[in-house]
């Protein structure tokens, strides 16, 4: 807890609040009290405790990315022995406490491959063990009457014998070893397309998004929706702003640039008279904590806006081949 305090008093308070807000209620309390009473601390003392945590942040990625040994392996590289069986006893430690942690890094298209003829009380068991949006995308692979079974045995848990645990995660992780163990290399897939798309010209793009509007509408709209994103509006000419902000409301609009960067606020801002721009940043100012789904639909709605005006050729985005069609 020591350390906890010492690393937060080392940050700025910014930074130190991000940090509280994500740990519960009584962490908060345990570190704040040992914030206040910690007294002098050493430059030499705060420097060590950077490094440590650092190391220990680097080793639960080196865990993530490859498993405990491809992490043990690493960590003995780039430490003394000292500080590398220290970081690796404290790592170990905490992958231990974790059931089904070598599962982690396995995809979940692979691991749902192998998992979906389980009975559905091991099946149960490996997800309430899981990160809930791994276990999300395995629970929506499951044929519907096995995810009912599941979702009910889930729902139903309890504590479970420690060694039943075990003796689950021993026989799963000699069966997956294999998948478990691959690094799978991802290519291809929607992103890429519209990572091409963005850097084709304007008449390339639409005759192909045309072509494919009559056989897939479903993927044309998620292409669509990854060619041009919120901060992509730093994009759009003054006009366009301009002609976007029409169409927008000043709640919504406060609501979408919760998340934005400062340079997109003072796009949007030097766009509008001083005292919208104003009453906006104090609506935003005012406006307390609000759902990431909330500030996501309001963005949405806005790409929307901007997506439907520049396909109307009202407004200009900058690299997206529009240029080409404008005589000066």
């Amino acid at each position: 807890m020591r350390k906890s305090a010492i690393l937060l008093l080392s940050l700025t308070q910014e930074q130190a609040a991000e940090i509280l807000k994500r740990l519960p209620p009584e962490a908060v309390e345990d570190v704040s009290r040992e914030i206040a009473s910690i007294g002098e601390v050493t430059m030499d003392t705060r420097k060590g405790i950077f490094g440590e945590f650092y190391n220990l942040a680097l080793a639960n990625s080196y865990v993530s990315e490859g498993g405990l040994e491809y992490a043990k392996a690493l960590i003995r590289k780039s430490l003394g022995d000292d500080d590398a069986n220290r970081i690796i006893k404290q790592v170990t430690q905490q992958v231990q406490i974790s059931p089904f942690s070598f599962l982690q890094k396995a995809e979940s298209e692979n691991l749902l491959t192998f998992i979906q003829d389980e009975h559905p009380q091991t099946i149960a068991l490996i997800l309430a063990h899981l990160p809930s949006q791994k276990a999300s995308e395995i629970l929506v692979g499951l044929p519907s009457q096995k995810q009912i079974e599941v979702v009910k045995r889930v729902a139903n848990m309890e504590q479970t014998n420690p060694e039943v645990i075990k003796e689950v995660e021993r026989g799963l992780e000699h069966r997956l070893s294999d998948i478990v163990s691959q690094t799978f290399e991802k290519a291809g897939g929607v992103d890429t397309v519209a990572e091409i798309l963005n850097l084709a010209d304007r008449s390339t793009e639409k005759g192909i998004m045309e072509g494919l509007e009559a056989e897939d509408p479903d993927l044309v709209e998620q292409i669509r929706r990854l060619m041009f994103v919120f901060e992509d509006i730093l994009l759009v000419n003054d006009k366009g702003i301009q002609s976007v902000l029409k169409e927008v409301d000043n709640e919504e609009l406060a609501l979408a640039l919760k998340t934005a960067s400062e340079d997109l606020k003072q796009k949007i801002f030097k766009n509008m008279s001083e005292r919208a721009a104003q009453l906006i940043a104090e609506d935003m100012q005012y406006m307390g904590p609000v759902r990431v789904s909330d500030v996501e639909a309001a963005q949405q709605k806005i790409v929307d806006i901007v997506r439907r005006l520049e396909d109307a050729g009202e407004i200009i985005i900058a690299g997206r081949g529009g240029e080409k069609e404008m005589v000066v």
